[in-house]
């Protein structure tokens, strides 16, 4: 069977049986009770005609079937951010859903009501009428390194809290699996997820929240060896936008990035492969106000280096427009330094309003 890459509408962990270099109770105990199962309804029509390929999606995602009425019932997590009841779980998990329902790891069960959706970073937060729960803070994603040791925590299977361990096994990886216009720079790890585990939490052993389990690599629909993440930085930007303004607040440099090849860094005078190409740059954007030009190369934002183009991209979904940033970048073999005031699509400042 080719093998596919699967959004996780169904999650939890157990443990790989690994030699442990880390105790990983305290992190367990601090975010397992903070991590709910998510129960979806969605109607669907029916035209009476067999579909294979959704018939191969209810496989993959594992906990999708079919009741009375056309209403596909789907399972997956989320992550309990607030004591007043906010949770950020995946957007595919709660997309088109009509009735979502959390319960919480004490069996407590939920209303939930959608608060904000994003499809190009997979995000979503929906909220609960509750107060004094447990829930998980934030880290800082950009400062995950390779190498570290991770736990899923979810409901995979539609099992109950679940954790598993791994480790950080890339960063910005880009999976192609969201689409055209979306946000793709996820964290690889090896920890053991599976359907349902969608929009559970990756802790590391602190118990900080530092990415969304989001999907697997797979030739069956189970977990093989690796899963992805939305890296936390990215998900709680996109939070705050829903609390703060009610919809996404995108920003955008305004060039078209690409890879940088053999090649181009042959023909740019650089003796290394890195950094984003500038393929084009549109003249309403800050990239261009700033004097940037097509054919430079971008190396790096704020004094972090910019290696690849989805490193470049998921980065830029932490800022909003109007905010400034630090960018170096090579221009004619010379590396010059400039502050670029990021924009919406619009091309100016302005907060977006739907």
């Amino acid at each position: 069977m080719k093998k596919a890459l699967v959004l996780l509408s169904i999650m939890i962990v157990a443990c790989t049986g690994r030699a442990a270099v880390e105790d990983f109770s305290e992190a367990a105990e601090k975010t397992v009770n903070a991590v709910v199962h998510i129960r979806t309804e969605i109607v669907r029509s029916y035209n009476g005609f067999y579909d294979p390929f959704e018939a191969l999606i209810e496989q993959l995602y594992g906990g999708r079937v079919i009741v009375p009425d056309n209403i596909s019932v789907g399972f997956g997590s989320g992550v309990v951010i607030s004591a007043d009841g906010y949770i950020v779980t995946n957007n595919h998990v709660v997309a088109g859903a009509r009735k979502i329902e959390v319960t919480f790891n004490d069996k407590r069960k939920r209303t939930a009501t959608v608060i904000g959706k994003d499809p190009t970073t997979d995000i979503a937060l929906i909220k609960v009428d509750a107060q004094n729960l447990d829930y998980i803070t934030f880290g800082d994603s950009d400062k995950v390194r390779l190498g570290e040791w991770v736990l899923a925590v979810g409901n995979p299977f539609n099992l109950t809290s679940t954790v598993t361990a791994g480790i950080v096994s890339a960063k910005a990886r880009n999976i192609n699996i969201l689409g055209d216009g979306t946000i793709e720079s996820f964290i690889q790890t090896d920890a053991a997820v599976n359907p349902g585990n969608s929009g559970g939490a990756l802790v590391n052993t602190k118990g900080e929240l530092i990415g969304i389990n989001a999907a697997i690599s797979t030739h069956t629909g189970t977990f093989e060896g690796y899963s992805f993440a939305v890296p936390s930085n990215i998900a709680r930007k996109v939070v705050e936008d829903f609390m703060e303004y009610g919809c996404l607040q995108r920003a955008y440099l305004g060039f078209v990035p690409e890879e940088v090849t053999e090649d181009l860094a042959r023909k740019v005078g650089m003796d290394y492969v890195s950094g984003v190409w500038v393929a084009k740059v549109y003249e309403k954007g800050g990239a261009y106000k700033a004097g940037i030009r097509s054919g430079d190369v971008v190396l790096s934002i704020n004094d972090i280096p910019v290696e690849t183009k989805s490193q470049l991209i998921g980065t830029i979904a932490t800022f909003r427009p109007g905010d400034v940033i630090n960018v170096k970048y090579l221009h004619g073999g010379v590396e010059k330094a400039v502050k670029v005031t990021l924009t919406n699509a619009n091309g100016t400042t302005e907060i977006v309003r739907e």
